[in-house]
């Protein structure tokens, strides 16, 4: 049965919203309650007044949360998401069928962290697409752990660079289990020659956050440099991603 309120007959019908079951109710004038709209209010502009820098993780995320679930307060999700994921950038990255887990996640949350994912991507990729790359390689590792360090299987991808180290591809070769990624030399070196790149930087994570390359990594990049040396093109390193850092065969001494 419907609830009432107790000074009035109106029954308070559940309200039910696309992201999960029954979410809160209405009241009879059809407003939501002042509490939620103020809260949204002070949180946009301390958001607007001091930047991100200002809030906490789970409040950035309510922000977020707001365009998704427009009629109710969305903090007990954002701190579930924070509790489920640790952490902001953990939450936007994480696979869809774990988000898809929390309670009073739907299609709508998943689609607007998805959203926040692709615009952190691409804002650190145009920090380093047709720039210098060996001039401005902190972008670049910047731009590796955006994509790659929250990744829960092997990726593996080959940044293409022209006569003067400018970046002109950036491209996955290859995707994996969550210890192995098949990787084709050939195709790699062929891929090079189609885009007349004169040098390589070879890029791959490591799901289980430690960058330490194995007997694997250290073949497959012997393989790769002698058939690119072959053709005149330049391996300039390869890295390996981890979840908060990452290693450089250049700077170990292992190229």
């Amino acid at each position: 049965m419907a609830q009432t309120h107790a000074f009035s007959d109106t029954p308070l019908l559940p309200l039910f919203d696309a992201d999960e079951a029954v979410v809160t109710e209405r009241p009879p004038s059809g407003r939501f309650p002042s509490y939620i709209r103020d809260h949204r209010k002070r949180l946009r502009e301390r958001f607007l007044s001091g930047g991100a820098q200002a809030m906490p993780d789970y409040e950035l995320l309510e922000l977020v949360l707001f365009r998704a679930i427009p009629r109710r307060d969305v903090k007990p999700l954002a701190r579930a998401l924070i509790d489920q994921f640790e952490q902001f950038s953990n939450v936007i990255s994480a696979p869809i069928e774990q988000l898809s887990e929390v309670p009073g996640v739907g299609d709508a949350v998943i689609c607007e962290l998805k959203i926040i994912e692709a615009a952190a991507h691409r804002l650190s990729r145009g920090k380093i697409l047709r720039r210098h790359v060996l001039s401005s390689w902190n972008a670049l590792l910047e731009y590796c752990q955006t994509t790659m360090a929250h990744r829960d299987t092997e990726q593996f991808r080959v940044f293409y660079l022209d006569r003067k180290n400018t970046l002109i591809g950036d491209e996955e070769q290859a995707s994996g289990t969550v210890d192995h990624v098949p990787v084709y030399p050939r195709e790699v070196v062929k891929r090079a020659l189609h885009l007349n790149a004169s040098a390589l930087i070879l890029v791959h994570n490591h799901p289980s956050g430690d960058p330490t390359p194995s007997d694997a990594d250290l073949a497959m990049t012997q393989q790769i440099r002698a058939a690119a040396e072959a053709l005149n093109i330049t391996l300039h390193d390869h890295i390996i991603i981890g979840k908060s850092c990452e290693l450089s065969f250049r700077a170990e001494g292992l190229l």
